[in-house]
């Protein structure tokens, strides 16, 4: 790879590096000084955000040539991309999954649950991931797949013990998931047509929906997806086909 490519590919991940900073202090602030409901979809999204975070905080000591060549072949840059692209991304599948089951399925998935499924996976994440930083820094290579004839780092195979049980541990708390999943297609409580107090179009239809989603009758739209808390609505949230009889927010 030539010096300008190494200079272009360091250089756009440190643009990169602030974006991801006002992409998280959007999403904070989306929810700062609002009544929030941390049920199971919420706290997905919110460990979303945690991950993402966490995951890109590691990502400048990649971004400059005098750290990236020792680190990028370790157990740093495996840590580091699993947090941010892997695991994150699935923490938003398992949000959208927790919040829509409701109307897919017109029944609720079960609260307790999804709550001890998200705090073991939350913490078996961390608990695999993190230390990956720490074995990057003590020089553990990635792509090997044993480490028992190294001396060097015999030292470590305690700490990849400890990650090997907490990947167990965490490969087992999805099973929680699986089973939540199907059970409460079929033995779930009945789910209200918006039982999230959501507002937008396709909260206003049936649970489930019926064929075509609207049932032949197209939605009119008075409001934007985010009314909540407006000033003179008798309501905590305006739906987006709530007449307009009081101001916007």
């Amino acid at each position: 790879m030539g010096v300008a490519a190494i200079f272009g590919m360091f250089a756009g991940t440190y643009y990169w590096f602030p974006k991801m900073f006002g992409r998280m202090f959007n999403w904070l602030g989306t929810i700062r000084g609002g009544r929030v409901r941390f049920q199971t979809p919420m706290l997905y999204a919110v460990g979303f955000v945690s991950l993402f975070v966490s995951g890109g905080l590691s990502g400048p000591f990649l971004a400059q040539p005098v750290l990236d060549i020792p680190l990028h072949d370790t157990a740093f840059v495996v840590g580091h991309f699993h947090l941010i692209m892997g695991v994150a991304a699935i923490f938003g599948m398992f949000a959208g999954t927790y919040y829509w089951f409701p109307k897919m399925f017109g029944r609720m998935m079960n609260e307790r649950w999804g709550r001890v499924h998200f705090f073991l996976t939350l913490a078996g994440t961390y608990a695999i991931f993190m230390p990956m930083h720490y074995l990057g820094m003590a020089g553990q290579p990635r792509r090997y797949s044993q480490f028992t004839e190294l001396a060097y780092l015999k030292h470590l195979i305690p700490l990849n013990t400890f990650m090997t049980y907490a990947a167990f541990v965490t490969i087992g708390a999805q099973f929680i998931f699986v089973i939540n999943l199907f059970w409460s297609m079929f033995k779930g409580p009945k789910a209200s047509d918006n039982p999230w107090e959501a507002t937008t179009l396709e909260w206003t239809t049936a649970t489930p929906p019926p064929h075509d989603n609207f049932g032949g009758k197209t939605p009119v739209v008075y409001h934007g997806p985010y009314e909540y808390s407006v000033p003179g609505a008798p309501k905590d949230y305006v739906m987006q086909t709530d007449p307009a009889t009081y101001p916007a927010h």
